[in-house]
This record gives structure tokens, C-alpha cells and sequence, in this order.
């Protein structure tokens, strides 16, 4: 049973249309609400028929972080290159700064909060592929789920406009009532069945990853990362609840997402924290250097211990831990981080890991330290700036979203972010999934090839594609 236990939503509604009135603007009215316990894919299924292309779904690794928004009460969306962090940034603080918000928990993840991402590479030739995803996107949603440590919050958005009248809260009360009492529902979805699996031009990436290679032997280039696309080609149309039910299940140790735009889907399972504020503590992850899961126990080990004493993955993981251990200091201090890198371990995959932490100095926003952060050398290479550049001129695939930011930030100036790998985009019964790898000057085409495949999984497994 989901009750609603009380609401200001009445009072705040007939005062954000009077300020609307006023002000000739529209007025957001948000209100946070403690609520009995609710299933997270139940809540999002339950939007699925009304609010469906306009959803989204965030857990943390922590497993007891549930962010959850169905509808679209404020958009945020642009295709502009330069300072989009900055516009989103500042087209948020505009939406909120009028705002009336009832919120007696003051609990992050929950009031106004806006959820999306960045492309990886806003100067990239964008393709039909990502025709859907503006290169900066977010939402504010109209009902959002929040669970957090255990307890439950139902977080209502409305915005006020100055025709609006007292009707306009009795419409959004039902339509509260009507989401609450589908979320009680259990949903059956029929299996799906891989018809066909394309790799979009392996012998050409790997002519790329050669090249790229020869030309890191000569130049001041020191690592590139190359990605790759596999679709994947269904029998029926692909239902987002059972590939995030997989995903939950399969990749218990990573953030996993789910942002719809316009019927598509941009979903995964990513490892890899980009960056977090919590009020002035910032924390940040290094992860690069990977290599698979064994068999057995002892195959495990012998490979986790391979991992971490092999020099190329040292090497490349300690590109990653530099570039964000310097952006750190530069807005941070007191920036703390272990000596050496310890392994993470994800079902198909295992990694090599440093976490990161810093206490923000005072003018510091979690948009500034995206900024800052994205892309770490993990998923676009080092130099920054000239790798990112050899990238968008020999990598094929529109990129989209893969390894960009994605996240969320609240009213209060808090939030996280994570980095878009393990992931793939839904397109009705079709799929593109995407993998990347590190290039330094000894790699081999063949072997990062492999590496692809390896990271493929997480995905293929999720959709259907292979048994877990």
C-alpha cells in the first residue's frame, strides 16, 4: 500500500498561481513526501503507459539509492558546444530560483532535481543514431521516487502559470492517485528473442586502432581511447523494465541508469563514478586497466593479480589517477587518494581502482567539476584536449551520450555523476551497444579487439543477448 501521509501541495499550487499572476511567469511548485515503501521498477513501469519516452531511472552501487522520474514538468536541452555546462547550469538555477518547495525531510535525492547528461564530444557530427539526445539534456520530473537508506519519498513537480485556476490541483492530485495506485501493480512482460548481431565495421576499427597506435610511438599524444558499436536486433520491441531488471541483478556493484527521450533509450550499468558533492566533500573514482573474470576461484585470483602488477594497465591506470588527482586540487583541498590501485570486480569484468576524495572550496558547483573531470583519460585519453580531438577525426561511431556525464543535481547544489560506458541505446525492437579501450603505444589491434568483446557483455547479457 502507497498512502500519501499529508500535502501542501494545495496551498503551495493556489500560491505559485498568484505569484505566476504577478510575475507573468511560471511558477514551480514542488512538495517532498515521506511515503510507505514502493518497488522502484514497479513505480517505473507503472509511468509507462502515460508517461513512456519521458522517464528516467538512476541506483547507486550502494543498493539502497533508488532515484526514479516519470513525466516531464521543465526540460533542459541544448546543442550548443561551448560553455553548455555553464547554460545548463544556469538555465536550472533560473527554474528553481522562483520556486516554492515544501520540504521537511531535506534528504539528497529528493524535492527538484534534474536528471540527464552531456554527449561525449559536443563538437563530434552528431548522426540519425542520437537524432533523440540533445548533446546536454536534463529533466525535471512531474513525480519522482526516491529511496534512500530504507525510506521512501514521493517528490511532486508542477509548474504554475498564470491561466491556470483552482481545477488545476484536483487534476494533479488524481493524477498522483492514479500513479500511486499503479505502482501496486505487478507487471509481466513477454521474452524477447536476438534475431541478429552486427558489428559495425571491426576490420576498419581495428585498421584505426593500428594507426592510432603507429602514431602514439611518434607523437606527444600518450593514450586514445577507441569505442566501438555492436547492434543487436530483436524479434519484438525491447521493454526497458526487464533489461533495468537484469541489469539490478547482473551488475549489483554499479550505478545503473535509464534516460528515455522521445522513445528512445539510453541505459547501462557503469562502474565508474565521474564525480559526487555532498555539500563541500567531493569524490571522485579512477578506473582503467581491465582484464576478464576467471572460471573458478583460483583462475580469478591469478588474474586479478595479473592485472594488478601488469605494466601497460598500470601505466594507463595511472594517467587516469593524475589528470583527476591535478583537476581535483585545482578546485579542492585536503585531496586524499591511496598509494596504489586495488581491484573492483563486476560480473563479466574486472577493474583496477582508485577512489578520490576533496573538499570543495566554496565557489565550486558540481557542473564546475564535470566540467573539469569529463572525459578523464579512461574514456578519452591524454592530452585531454588532443586526444579527444583524435577521436572525433578517426573514430566512426557517433559516440551520443556513451562515456559522457550522466546524473543528477538537486536544488541544494548536490548531486553525482557517472561515466556512460557498459551501456547501450534502445531503439524499438533494435539496440546499439558500445565498448571502448585504451590505446597506448604497445597495444595490439587484436587484443584490444577482445577487450571490446569482454565489455560488451554487461549489455548483451542485459538485453537478452547471451545467458549471464
Amino acid at each position: 500500500m502507497v498512502t500519501i501521509q499529508r500535502t501542501e501541495l494545495k496551498e503551495g499550487i493556489q500560491a505559485a498561481i498568484e505569484k505566476a499572476k504577478k510575475n507573468s511567469a511560471s511558477i514551480l511548485v514542488s512538495e517532498v513526501q515521506k511515503i510507505d515503501s514502493c518497488s522502484p521498477l514497479s513505480f517505473f513501469a507503472a509511468g509507462k503507459e502515460k508517461y513512456g519516452g519521458k522517464r528516467f531511472f538512476w541506483k547507486h552501487p550502494s543498493q539502497e539509492r533508488y532515484m526514479i522520474g516519470l513525466g516531464i514538468c521543465k526540460e533542459i536541452a541544448s546543442d550548443q558546444a561551448t560553455d553548455r555546462f555553464f547554460h545548463v547550469e544556469k538555465e536550472w538555477g533560473q527554474f528553481i530560483d522562483q520556486a516554492i518547495i515544501f520540504d521537511d525531510v531535506h534528504v539528497q535525492g529528493t524535492g527538484p532535481t534534474a536528471f540527464g547528461g552531456f554527449s561525449f564530444d559536443p563538437d563530434k557530427e552528431k548522426t540519425m543514431l542520437w537524432s533523440k539526445f540533445s548533446s546536454s539534456l536534463f529533466h525535471i520530473p512531474r513525480f519522482m521516487l526516491s529511496i534512500m537508506e530504507g525510506q521512501t519519498y514521493l517528490t511532486t513537480n508542477v509548474v504554475c502559470k498564470e491561466e491556470h485556476d483552482a481545477t488545476f490541483y484536483t487534476a494533479v492530485e488524481n493524477e498522483r492517485q492514479e500513479l500511486l495506485a499503479g505502482a501496486r501493480k505487478h507487471f509481466m512482460f513477454d521474452p524477447i528473442s536476438l534475431v541478429d548481431q552486427l558489428e559495425v565495421k571491426p576490420d576498419a576499427w581495428k585498421q584505426s586502432v593500428t594507426q592510432v597506435v603507429e602514431g602514439l610511438k611518434k607523437g606527444p599524444l600518450k593514450k586514445v581511447v577507441l569505442a566501438r558499436e555492436l547492434r543487436l536486433v530483436f524479434n519484438r520491441k525491447i521493454q526497458i523494465e526487464p533489461v533495468l531488471d537484469r541489469l539490478l541483478n547482473e551488475q549489483k556493484n554499479s550505478y545503473v541508469f535509464a534516460l528515455e527521450s522521445e522513445g528512445d533509450c539510453f541505459i547501462g550499468a557503469s562502474p565508474e563514478r565521474l564525480v559526487k558533492k555532498d555539500q563541500d566533500q567531493v569524490f571522485s573514482t579512477c578506473l582503467a586497466g581491465s582484464i576478464a573474470r576467471g572460471k573458478n576461484e583460483a583462475e580469478d585470483e591469478q588474474l586479478g593479480h595479473s592485472l594488478l602488477t601488469d605494466d601497460k594497465n598500470l601505466i594507463e591506470h595511472q594517467y587516469v589517477v593524475d589528470m583527476i588527482k591535478e583537476a581535483m586540487e585545482d578546485t579542492c583541498s585536503k585531496v586524499t587518494l591511496p598509494s596504489k590501485p586495488q581491484l573492483l570486480k563486476l560480473k563479466h569484468i574486472q577493474h583496477l581502482y582508485t577512489p578520490v576524495i576533496g573538499k570543495a572550496d566554496e565557489h565550486t558547483s558540481l557542473l564546475s567539476l564535470v566540467e573539469k573531470l569529463h572525459p578523464t583519460p579512461a574514456l578519452g585519453g591524454l592530452p585531454k584536449m588532443p586526444a579527444v580531438a583524435k577521436i572525433r577525426e578517426v573514430e566512426e561511431l557517433d559516440r551520443g551520450f556513451f562515456a559522457g556525464p550522466i546524473g543528477w543535481l538537486d536544488y541544494k547544489g548536490n548531486g553525482e555523476f557517472a561515466v556512460a560506458i557498459r551501456s547501450g541505446l534502445i531503439q524499438g525492437n533494435e539496440a546499439s551497444i558500445f565498448a571502448g579501450c585504451g590505446l597506448v603505444e604497445d597495444s595490439i589491434a587484436e587484443t584490444e579487439y577482445e577487450e571490446t568483446n569482454i565489455k560488451f557483455k554487461p549489455m548483451l547479457s542485459a538485453l537478452g543477448g547471451i545467458k549471464s
